[in-house]
């Protein structure tokens, strides 16, 4: 499969030594991760943002596996060709980087896994996927405020923007593409310190139960703090707490 050059956000200065990327989940764009970026930047990274395939500003493509996005990220490298210091990833984008650091144990030095889509069922597949094409087709900002009323308003813009901008075929075929959506086994072998801030499970989240016993059990680079009162969008239901769980780890 043809590799994509993913178009680029940046947050502070670029001439930093600690260098950080950020990858979006499903429907998003690197617009959204505009709150964890900030706050790194403030506290002296480098801080890039990427729009995966099909989303945001990056070119459309035929196939959209999560080995698809792992490998563009694989290409996504820092500065000079360089490892990132750090990658942050969410739902779909922390099952891509996941797999794009097992292929190549020197492209990130720690990772951070925001809730992560590392094992979906066929439900909560259907789940992803008719709330995908729910979001591109017919969401509003007021249905965001009903359902996020905590949320900041430009979570609330972008959400509706990176909805709007993804690729509708992108966003289906990300789940259509994975009939078999498990990287469990790449999580498990792991080399780099990896911090997964996962939803509260009260709330939403895709990393609880026994499938996250499992796979922090097996790997002893893993560590796991939950976000109380988050869901799934740990970093914008409780930004401040998943920002502060970031520093600490880093």
């Amino acid at each position: 499969m043809t590799v994509i050059e993913l178009p680029r956000l940046h947050w502070g200065d670029p001439s930093s030594n600690r260098r950080a990327l950020m990858v979006h989940g499903l429907g998003s764009s690197a617009h959204t991760c505009w709150q964890v970026a900030e706050a790194l930047a403030e506290a002296g990274w480098s801080v890039t943002a990427v729009d995966l395939r099909g989303h945001g500003y990056a070119p459309r493509a035929s196939r959209y596996r999560i080995s698809d996005f792992a490998r563009d990220l694989g290409h996504a490298r820092a500065q000079g060709g360089d490892s990132w210091d750090l990658v942050i990833g969410h739902s779909i984008g922390a099952a891509s980087a996941v797999v794009a650091s097992y292929a190549d144990p020197g492209w990130a030095k720690k990772l951070v896994l925001l809730d992560p889509a590392l094992l979906l069922g066929e439900e909560r597949k259907e789940m992803v996927r008719a709330g995908q094409l729910h979001g591109h087709d017919y969401l509003t900002e007021e249905e965001i405020r009903r359902d996020s009323p905590h949320w900041h308003p430009l979570d609330i813009e972008l959400k509706l923007w990176s909805h709007r901008t993804a690729s509708r075929f992108a966003v289906e075929h990300a789940v259509l593409d994975n009939p078999n959506w498990d990287v469990v086994a790449e999580a498990k072998a792991v080399s780099v310190p990896t911090l997964i801030i996962g939803g509260d499970p009260e709330v939403d989240s895709m990393f609880t139960g026994e499938h996250a016993d499992d796979v922090l059990g097996a790997n002893p680079q893993l560590s796991l703090v939950v976000i109380e009162g988050a869901g799934h969008s740990v970093h914008r239901d409780r930004p401040a707490d998943t920002i502060r769980a970031i520093l600490d780890f880093v």
